[in-house]
């Protein structure tokens, strides 16, 4: 099979082609087309890529190439990983620092920020849809680009369900409750719904019995994990679900905003700053055999233990503990999704994907993320026990703010675009949604065409 990676000198590449060296099945990636219009980062990253196949001594590693060209990338491709990020890490430095001028969240997906990279990205998404359908139909696509669900959501309108959108933060979630239990992750199933990063584990059946009420039950256990130490004991169990991690920025919206404020630097301006380093260090002449690849060791451990800083500062949560700085698994995701498509074996994978008939207070065509059975039509959603009337309103409320961002990229409005910065849960007032659209206009010439 051929892979293409929209976004290929993207700093998580190396966790796609790694899992891909690990795969010696029959029908697996044999060839890898990296598409970026950054050269150096792209240069960078074929380094990288290259030390890693050197690393694992695999002689028939996926052949790697590099592409300028966009149709050129995609033509013959089985399936299209889209990872791009529209504006770079500039852009989203620039997202936070005008949201928390406001004294909004600047989140990457979450609040105000979230709601300007979907404007600067939903037209890019929707234009490599366009030419995906055109040059490569057959193709497969799935998406990360953040903000994942929406950007699944715009690409459908194009390829419907043949663009899947993945996340890592439920994985993450689910095989650390499921550790807890006692139970191996791959045997538990995980009763997970909402939208992306907006979702709860609302129950976790081992061998037929959910033994989520036990975790709950147990304040020890519950504050010795990641989302028990941010929500604490005593919310979880008002809940009676474990939250997404991003839903601390709603449920400690102050106290998130406060710590953001008060950190030195933000953190998309931390990863701008942190991954220049790493591409001019990996793009340097003369490199030794392995010297990338270390660099880029060593700049991932230091993105991994710095996740969420500013959140665990504010739930006086401490330092990230071993077991929750191991990848959320994101790459594994995208390859077991391959592998139930063009093989059609059967997994059940949490997915962001239409809706259909899944949650009754949703349309058809919204996108969500919960578990699905996927094979080799696809990924079809699984049914899942209607959402609470706290979550209906967080799940509601966040698609409308999307619904009027895709309105925005389509039509160019600006009181489409007003409009989805003043419906988000996190924005409190009309006139501040306006500020911030006139503040994030001003700071990104991708957004001139709102008008």
């Amino acid at each position: 099979m051929r892979l293409t990676i929209l976004g290929g000198g993207g700093f998580r590449v190396p966790l796609v082609y790694g899992a891909l060296l690990g795969d010696h099945a029959e029908g697996r990636v044999y060839h890898v087309t990296l598409y970026d219009e950054d050269p150096a980062r792209l240069a960078a990253m074929t380094r990288v890529l290259a030390d890693l196949a050197a690393a694992a001594g695999v002689s028939d590693a996926p052949a790697v190439t590099a592409a300028r060209d966009l149709d050129e990338a995609l033509r013959g491709a089985d399936f299209v990983f889209s990872a791009i990020r529209v504006g770079g890490l500039e852009g989203r430095a620039a997202d936070e620092r005008v949201a928390l001028a406001e004294g909004v969240l600047g989140q990457e997906t979450v609040g105000a920020g979230g709601v300007a990279y979907g404007l600067r990205t939903v037209p890019v998404a929707r234009e490599i849809a366009r030419r995906v359908a055109r040059t490569a139909p057959g193709a497969w696509v799935i998406n990360f680009t953040n903000p994942a669900g929406l950007v699944t959501e715009a690409m459908a309108e194009e390829l419907g369900d043949r663009v899947i959108g993945i996340c890592d933060s439920p994985v993450g979630l689910g095989r650390r409750i499921a550790r807890l239990l006692g139970a191996r992750p791959e045997e538990a199933w995980i009763d997970y719904v909402g939208l992306n990063h907006l979702g709860w584990v609302r129950g976790l059946r081992i061998g037929g019995r959910d033994e989520l009420p036990r975790l709950l039950a147990d304040t020890e256990a519950l504050e010795s994990f990641e989302e028990g130490r941010l929500f604490g004991a005593e919310w979880l169990r008002s809940l009676g679900a474990i939250p997404n991690e991003y839903l601390h920025y709603y449920y400690f919206n102050r106290d998130t905003v406060r710590a953001y404020q008060e950190a030195g630097q933000t953190r998309g301006a931390f990863l701008r700053d942190q991954q220049r380093g790493f591409y001019a260090e990996a793009g340097r002449a003369g490199l030794p055999a392995g010297a990338a690849l270390a660099a880029w060791d060593r700049t991932r451990a230091e993105r991994e233990a710095t996740y969420m800083a500013e959140n665990r500062e504010a739930a006086g949560a401490g330092e990230r503990d071993e077991s929750d700085l191991e990848s959320g698994g994101y790459e594994k995701v995208a390859l077991a999704l391959m592998r139930a498509i063009a093989r059609d074996e059967r997994a059940t994978l949490i997915l962001n994907v239409r809706n259909g008939s899944t949650l009754s207070v949703l349309d058809a065509g919204a996108v969500i993320e919960v578990p699905c059975l996927v094979d080799a039509n696809g990924a079809h959603p699984m049914g899942v026990e209607q959402l609470p009337l706290h979550a209906v309103g967080l799940v509601t409320a966040v698609k409308a703010v999307e619904r009027a961002v895709l309105a925005a990229a389509a039509s160019g409005s600006r009181a489409d675009a007003v409009k989805a910065f003043a419906l988000h849960p996190l924005v409190d007032s009309v006139t501040v949604a306006r500020r911030l659209l006139d503040g994030y206009t001003a700071a990104h010439p991708g957004l001139a065409y709102l008008r």
